[in-house]
């Protein structure tokens, strides 16, 4: 039987692939330090695991469950970026759950294009947006992210390329993998950027309160709900990215539009995760401090650890659970450079090239290792 000429398009992730190697090595009795994928080692609160295991008992519990999700958990998240972002939504219809926000890219990418459509990439930028788009059939059309425009577009030389076919443009801010932001103003030139050239506008926005302290959302834009959506999980911010919980928020028409696509690939989330989520969100600030301190003891370890392969890095304005860092001068390749220390010390660092071109010449560390552990890669400097 032959596979479809999609899958032509596309490789098998970059993750599922080197992780299986690293598994190997550590088969073999290799003490490998894991700091490559950003996937949370903490646990969610108390009240998060509290919550699913009091719902399990519940009498529709077991049952399939709305598309839309829960009244409540809708409530919670349009509650949640009012807190938070100072964004109001209509929980009833702008405002969609999701399980995990990587399927909204594919839900959103199906609701709204074509064959043919082209759509605007970061380079470097999140594999998947990519990816989502050669599955559809229609056409990547990456755009340059550099550290000298501090990691975000050149929107008056993008507008000097035929745009016409562009239907979607990706954004995603705190950017992954790099760690920048962007400024209110800067949101604002993105908005108006897609209102003057009829595209849709959908920011990523899944590391919103990981080491920062000025959470913001395109769609506190005046007139961003026109134009564009906005993604958001609860895997990083509550540690529970194995629950697979995120949203999607923006208009009515165009969550309508992501719904008849929804509703077609599942039967709605289980009961007591929705519960779980519920109560993540109502989460008071103790729990974002806490998360903070956290991280934060552990970025300073790895700025350590950076600078022992004498590498560069951000280390006053980057946020997220990420430290992007800088070759040494003189280094080339970035997958040889973490081969090389994946080999030789037992670390594994993620290259930047798998984010795009334009991240040849960096690597990312996760934070998502413990102290010990970082403390312990240091030492085999």
């Amino acid at each position: 039987m032959i596979a479809a000429d999609r899958l032509k398009t596309v490789e098998e992730y970059y993750f599922s692939k080197k992780l299986r190697e690293v598994r190997g090595l550590m088969a073999e009795g290799r003490p490998i330090i894991n700091m490559g994928i950003g996937s949370p080692d903490l646990a969610p609160s108390k009240e998060v695991i509290e919550a699913l295991q009091e719902s399990v008992n519940g009498a529709n519990a077991h049952q399939y469950q709305s598309y839309q999700g829960l009244p409540e958990l809708r409530e919670a998240f349009a509650s949640f970026y009012h807190a938070k972002f100072g964004v109001t939504v209509n929980p009833a219809n702008e405002v969609l759950p999701l399980m995990g926000s990587k399927e909204g890219i594919m839900h959103i990418s199906m609701a709204f294009l074509n064959p043919g459509d082209e759509v605007l990439i970061p380079n470097p930028g999140y594999p998947t947006y990519s990816s989502v788009t050669n599955l559809v059939g229609a056409v990547p059309k990456f755009y340059d992210l550099v550290a000298k425009n501090g990691w975000f577009p050149d929107l008056e030389v993008l507008e000097q390329e035929d745009l016409s076919k562009v239907k979607i443009m990706w954004t995603s801010y705190p950017h992954m993998p790099t760690g920048a932001t962007a400024s209110k103003d800067q949101l604002k030139d993105l908005v108006a950027f897609a209102k003057r050239n009829n595209i849709l506008m959908v920011n990523d926005n899944p590391y919103s309160f990981v080491l920062n302290q000025s959470p913001i959302s395109i769609l506190g834009v005046e007139g961003a709900m026109e134009v564009a959506l906005e993604l958001n999980s609860l895997s990083k911010t509550f540690n529970m990215a194995g629950w697979r919980v995120g949203m999607v928020l923006g208009s009515k028409a165009h969550i309508d539009e992501v719904l008849k696509v929804k509703s077609n690939m599942d039967s709605g989330m289980f009961y007591g995760i929705q519960k779980g989520a519920i109560a993540a969100l109502e989460s008071s600030d103790a729990w974002f401090d806490k998360l903070t301190q956290v991280y934060t003891s552990r970025r300073n370890l790895v700025f350590q650890l950076a600078d022992k392969l004498n590498c560069t890095y951000d280390g006053q304005n980057a946020v997220g659970m990420f430290v992007w860092a800088k070759l040494p001068a003189g280094i080339a390749s970035a997958e040889a450079f973490i081969d090389e220390v994946l080999y030789d010390k037992n670390i594994f660092i993620t290259p930047g090239t798998i984010f795009g071109s334009n991240g040849e010449g960096y690597i990312r560390f996760s934070l998502c290792v413990t102290e010990d552990k970082i403390k312990e890669a240091i030492s085999r400097f």
